[in-house]
């Protein structure tokens, strides 16, 4: 099974998944570059293309197969887009909160986030993690002090948050974009996934991927199940006994 996460978060998101599945799964967990503890260089071209290759490397150093690719936010298009590229070395699919095709719902906060101001608020006192932690779950109380100083760690510094400003900045809204046309090839691969079992994990009241982006994937993957909680964003966190046991049932 190999875990892949989006922004801002990192590996460590997957602490309680991957005890559910590690006696029955070899269980991988990846940092992007500039993410968790992996290098945070400031000149580097955080770009999905790059991600996904990056994860394709690991795939085949390790030469992969029959494997379970679960992933969330940032990581679906990453994940998913290395499984259009390779799809036989992948077996399911498990999708929480993601997009993997071209859509006009961005919130302001993201748009906000990307400009040079935003820049500044993410990198400066971590906004971006700090919102993580207060409007990305529906049940705040289960996140301990504990699981706040986890999501904070790797992410200490105006350097260190050089990835949180550059991944947001990625996001591809027109065709100039320069992830435009890998969103598009990711859009267009969808169909060589719908041969594989497939598991729509989602937190239904997620503000940035609602119900509106789980209704896609399920008219794009019609053959996929769903499992909807009543989460925010942050599903792992606001729902964590659920996520694992659904997880582990579909993982078998």
């Amino acid at each position: 099974m190999l875990f892949v996460h989006g922004n801002p978060t990192w590996s460590w998101m997957y602490r309680r998944a991957l005890g559910a599945v590690a006696g029955s799964h070899r269980a991988i967990a990846v940092d992007h570059v500039g993410m968790g503890r992996s290098d945070k260089p400031a000149e580097y071209p955080y770009r999905l293309n790059q991600h996904a290759e990056n994860l394709l490397a690991l795939v085949r150093k390790l030469d992969l197969n029959d494997v379970t690719l679960v992933v969330h936010d940032w990581g679906g298009p990453i994940g998913l887009l290395a499984a259009v590229r390779e799809p036989g070395r992948f077996s399911k699919l498990v999708i929480s909160n993601t997009a993997a095709f071209r859509s006009e719902r961005m919130p302001w906060q993201i748009g906000l986030a990307r400009s040079p101001i935003g820049g500044f608020l993410l990198r400066g006192p971590n906004l971006f993690v700090r919102g993580l932690m207060k409007d990305c779950v529906v049940h705040p109380d289960r996140i301990t002090p504990e699981t706040r100083r986890g999501y904070f760690w790797p992410y200490g510094s105006w350097a260190d948050r050089v990835a949180l400003h550059r991944f947001v900045q990625d996001v591809p809204t027109a065709p100039g974009h320069p992830s435009y046309a890998h969103l598009v090839e990711l859009e267009e691969g969808l169909p060589k996934l719908t041969d594989k079992p497939t598991l729509l994990l989602w937190g239904e009241d997620d503000w940035c991927f609602g119900k509106p982006f789980l209704a896609e994937f399920q008219q794009r993957m019609p053959h996929a199940d769903t499992v909807a909680l009543p989460a925010g964003h942050l599903v792992v966190e606001d729902e964590p006994e659920r996520y694992c046991r659904a997880l582990a049932d579909f993982a078998g």
